[in-house]
């Protein structure tokens, strides 16, 4: 063990925040770190913005779902998936910009990977984070609140800033349910789940106070009882992006 992995194995996500905006130190440590994650072929396709102006975090909670710790946090960041600065440089040396599904997974990854490398700097600095996935359930409405041009979506948000609260780690399926060696093996999956489901179960009675009588398979089959979030295939077909 060193002080990395620690940090990494210690992570909670931070849903109350102290008023405190970050210093311009730690926003910039927070932003160059996003940008030395790896990227594919270095195309960087990938964009923050990042909200401190309180009317837009506003707006930004309501469309996320009311989600109050993003108007709570010292800064919101929006990762988003850019192929507007691909298409761009294209232009400049005047070929043609060809684009498909494929171009499309490399921006998304691009932000999350970017997105991680930005919550373990901001971790190191003792600042919380919490994603928003919330952010895709107004795509259009978040686009133009942010001004995000064509060839740009929201993947996600992230709050970052100075925790309030100090929750319990959330327990993850055993080491032997995520790993596999040399090949796919499907025959632990429900075995996996079943040992896994026994300790979610205490762990949503212990944090609930016995109020919360569920475990995780439960809550997966609620979630995917029926499409989520359908309208991100017509969102991202009018934002420019090829699906084929």
């Amino acid at each position: 063990m060193n002080s990395v992995i620690e940090l990494l194995q210690s992570h909670r996500s931070i849903r109350k925040f102290k008023p405190v905006p970050l210093t311009s130190e730690q926003t910039e440590a927070i932003i160059v770190s996003a940008q030395m994650a790896s990227t594919s072929s270095n195309v960087q396709a990938f964009s923050i913005v990042g909200v401190t102006d309180p009317q837009t975090k506003h707006t930004l909670a309501g469309l996320a779902g009311n989600q109050a710790y993003v108007e709570q946090c010292g800064l919101f960041l929006v990762f988003c998936a850019d192929l507007h600065r691909i298409q761009a440089a294209v232009e400049m040396q005047q070929q043609p910009f060809h684009q498909n599904t494929e171009s499309l997974l490399v921006a998304t990854i691009d932000a999350a990977l970017a997105a991680q490398n930005a919550a373990i700097a901001a971790e190191s600095m003792e600042l919380g984070i919490c994603y928003i996935g919330g952010i895709r359930n107004n795509p259009e409405e978040v686009s133009q609140a942010l001004n995000l041009p064509q060839l740009v979506y929201p993947v996600f948000g992230m709050c970052v800033g100075v925790p309030d609260q100090e929750p319990s780690l959330r327990p993850r399926f055993a080491q032997q349910a995520v790993y596999h060696e040399n090949a796919y093996d499907s025959s632990k999956t429900r075995s996996s789940i079943d040992a896994y489901d026994e300790v979610t179960s205490e762990y949503y009675k212990q944090r609930s106070q016995g109020k919360i009588n569920t475990t995780w398979s439960q809550g997966i089959a609620d979630k995917y009882r029926q499409p989520v979030r359908a309208h991100i295939r017509p969102f991202l077909e009018a934002r420019g992006f090829r699906l084929e």
